[in-house]
This record gives structure tokens, C-alpha cells and sequence, in this order.
């Protein structure tokens, strides 16, 4: 009997994913990957996953998706698009992308170190530089490989990277590719910060301190407090690094981003950002000192042996810069419209807040993300279910990411069928609460 034929181990049917995947390391690759093969087809029977869902037609504040049960394809309010400024669809944004591959092709066949380094990129290279007010940029092809790259190819043998505890995934995986070690701080917290950079000397006299924060963090919305932490960092000559994938695009003038928000860009080594957030394509960059860009280009792993980014990647990103540039973006309508949809939610009785284009709303224990995110799905809005590994288990949430093309009926329609959902579903019909240390809604690009 081969192993296939050997009956798979079964997870049960109300099985977390933190338990799926504590329970499989105790498996054979084949057997864990046949049984929770089994299991997800069997939740996805049952209706109680959305992951994957397929969308039909470009991402707008409505969509067509496909519907799971009966193969049709149905309008939806989409709220789980991080297309915060419309960019995609965006008449000059489609012009400038149809104009740069009927130029340049459809790719570029090769690494930047070799032959896929073109004057498309070198141009976007330097324009986002600028944008960011630093020497140099380095692009990478996704915001994942932009933080693994930099980070593996920074943080050296003998040194400590100290990161926020809520930090993203690419963050510790980058630093598990590197040489040296990481450590995390209490999130938001700039005295524990310091307590650990007090230490750095004597825990490791022969390294640097590399300290790795967020702009926003993506699961809370939370803008992190950089004016209270860059200078913890600069005041301990820590190597500072700033993943502002949720901040670039939507705060500072302009939209520069978090560490242009907090007056404290000057003072940071590395601001990352992604493309794949407010300019709604691929790709992500290193924006830093000339030297270190330097550095990047050819001992970066995830830059060296990538290829580039495509010409309509680059064109569509350079389309959004000008917008942004020309104060054409509608930054003001997407603050205001992340206000609204926070207060009409505060005003149902969910004490809910956000600093940024990402409003999370708690789940209490004993509710199901997923009954809920059905819920919502049949009626029409589509937001994410936020579970393990993404989030701790009893930190499930849903998450709603608010455009700036939103009309009030779309974010009145949202707000309501969310209270409806608590009345079904919640143990006590109550609203949850938010997330410990999330910020007031604010809008800092005004």
C-alpha cells in the first residue's frame, strides 16, 4: 500500500490554525498535507471560509465576485482592498502603464545587477528617493522581498535586531535568514526600547543595534509612534528601519508616509515601502543613504537573484507619484471618509479607532470570525476575516480598509450590516472593543 492509499490523520472540524499547525509538526509532510487538505475542503463545504474568494472585475468600491455556492458572480461593497486612493483604476494611471508596454514590452527578461536594470527604473529609482527625501532607493519585487532582502543583507553576525512585537512577518523572516539575532519590544513602546538598547553594549559589545518598528501596523491600523521612538533609537546610535508599507501613500504631506507624519525621516536609516499597498500593484523599495543602497544592490540576495519589476509596474507607480506630487490624489476624501465610517461605528457601540486607511474591529472569544465574514459576504460587503498566524488566536478580527472612492451609502451599508452581524452572532449582542494601544482616527496629511 503506497502512502496515499493510507487513510489521512483528521483534524476536527472546529480545529484553530494554531492547533492545525502544532498538531502537524508532529506529521509527515505527506500526511499533514493530506489532512489538512481534507480539513479546509471540508470548511470551505460548509461555507465557513472566504479566503480566495475570486473577484471578477477590477478593484473598485464595488466588485463582482464569484459566488462560492452558486458559481455566479455578484456585486459587492468591497472593503478588503488596500486600493486606498483609487490608483488602479485611475484614468492617467491606466494611460501612463498602456504607454510604458507599448514602449518598453511587457518585461524585462533579467536581475537589475544585470540586464533587467532599465531607464524606467533607474527614473523610478530616483523619483521615489526624492519623494522620501533620502540619497538612493533600491527596488525589490514585492514588499515581502523588500523586507527579507534588506534586513538579511544588513544585520550581520554579531548583531541584534530589536523589534516590535506586533512587527510583520517579513520583518522576522528576514531577520531568521540573517546572521545575526532578534528581540523583540513591547509593542509601541519606547521605554522598553530603551531598556533593551541600555543593555545592547554589554549583551553584544562587538555589534550594532538594528531597530526594526512599523509606520502602521496592518492588523491594529495603528500608526506607530516614531516621534517617541526614532529618537530612542538615534540617541543609541541603533541602525533605524521603518517598514511603512500602510504609511506611504496615506500620511505626511502628500502622503511621504509615517516618518514624515512624525517630523522624524531625517533621523531614519532605511524607509521601506510597498507598492502593493496604496499604489495597488507589486513591488517595494529601500529608500536610504547612498552607501547603503550601495551595499544593497549586491549583497541583498532577494534584489540580486530576482528579476525586475515590469514596465507597467514601474509606470503605474511613477502615475501614482505624480498624482500624489500634484496634490491630485484624493487624500483629503479618504481621511475623512476613514473618520465617518470610525465615528458611524463609535456611534453603534463599537469603541473602534484608526490612524490610518485600516479600521480593525475586534472579535470577542466564543463569536466566529468566519460566521461573521459569511454573514457579511451574503450580505453583500466584502471585508477579511484576520485569524491565526496572521494575528493570535483570541486576537481574531475583522478588517475593513476604507477607499477614498467609498460614498457615504457604501460606508452607512457596511457600518450597519457589522452591527446586524454582532446581534446574530456575538455571545451578548455586544460591540467588542479595540485593540489595546490603537491611536484616535486622525488625518495627518491634511
Amino acid at each position: 500500500m503506497s502512502a496515499t492509499d493510507t487513510p489521512a490523520p483528521e483534524f476536527p472540524d472546529d480545529m484553530d490554525l494554531r492547533s492545525i499547525l502544532l498538531r502537524s509538526r508532529r506529521l509527515g509532510v505527506r500526511d499533514r498535507t493530506r489532512a489538512y487538505s481534507q480539513w479546509i475542503q471540508g470548511v470551505q463545504g460548509r461555507g465557513e471560509s472566504l479566503y480566495h474568494r475570486v473577484v471578477s472585475s477590477a478593484v473598485d468600491r464595488e466588485v463582482t465576485v464569484r459566488d462560492d455556492r452558486t458559481g455566479e458572480d455578484r456585486p459587492m461593497l468591497m472593503f478588503g482592498s488596500n486600493n486606498y486612493l483609487g490608483l488602479t483604476n485611475h484614468p492617467y494611471v491606466v494611460e501612463r502603464v498602456r504607454a510604458a508596454v507599448s514602449e518598453w514590452g511587457a518585461g524585462v527578461g533579467g536581475a537589475p545587477l544585470l540586464s533587467g536594470y532599465s531607464a524606467l527604473h533607474r527614473e523610478l529609482e530616483e523619483r521615489i528617493a526624492a519623494f522620501k527625501g533620502t540619497e538612493a532607493a533600491v527596488l525589490y519585487n514585492s514588499g515581502y522581498g523588500t523586507n527579507v532582502g534588506l534586513l538579511s543583507g544588513l544585520v550581520g553576525r554579531r548583531d541584534v535586531a530589536y523589534c516590535d512585537e506586533r512587527s510583520h512577518a517579513s520583518t522576522f523572516d528576514g531577520l531568521s535568514m540573517s546572521q545575526g539575532d532578534a528581540v523583540t519590544f513591547a509593542h509601541n513602546d519606547a521605554d522598553d526600547l530603551g531598556r533593551h538598547l541600555d543593555a545592547h553594549a554589554e549583551a553584544y559589545p562587538d555589534g550594532d543595534a538594528f531597530v526594526c518598528v512599523a509606520g502602521v501596523y496592518s492588523m491594529d491600523g495603528d500608526p506607530a509612534p516614531l516621534a517617541e521612538l526614532v529618537p530612542v533609537a538615534k540617541a543609541r546610535g541603533a541602525f533605524t528601519v521603518v517598514d511603512d508599507a500602510h504609511g506611504l501613500g496615506v500620511l505626511g504631506r502628500q502622503g511621504r508616509g509615517a516618518a514624515d507624519a512624525a517630523g522624524v525621516a531625517d533621523d531614519c536609516d532605511v524607509l521601506m515601502g510597498t507598492f502593493s499597498k496604496v499604489f495597488g500593484v507589486t513591488g517595494g523599495v529601500a529608500c536610504t543613504s547612498r552607501a547603503v543602497a550601495d551595499y544593497l544592490r549586491h549583497f541583498s540576495r532577494a534584489n540580486v537573484f530576482s528579476a525586475s519589476l515590469s514596465p507597467a509596474t514601474v509606470a503605474a507607480v511613477l502615475a501614482g507619484l505624480d498624482l500624489l506630487e500634484r496634490g491630485e490624489a484624493p487624500l483629503g476624501e479618504l481621511h475623512e471618509n476613514v473618520a465617518y465610517f470610525v465615528g458611524r461605528l463609535r456611534a453603534q457601540g463599537f469603541d473602534v479607532a484608526s490612524g490610518s486607511a485600516i479600521v480593525p474591529v475586534p472579535v470577542p472569544e466564543g463569536m466566529s470570525v468566519r460566521r461573521v465574514t459569511r454573514f457579511l459576504h451574503d450580505e453583500g460587503v466584502f471585508a477579511n476575516a484576520v485569524e491565526y498566524p496572521a494575528v493570535a488566536v483570541h486576537r481574531q478580527r475583522l478588517r475593513f480598509s476604507v477607499m477614498a472612492s467609498h460614498t457615504r451609502a457604501d460606508l452607512d451599508r457596511a457600518t450597519d450590516v457589522v452591527a446586524e452581524a454582532w446581534a446574530r452572532f456575538a455571545p451578548d449582542g455586544a460591540p467588542s472593543g479595540a485593540p489595546s494601544g490603537v491611536a484616535a482616527v486622525s488625518d495627518p496629511a491634511a
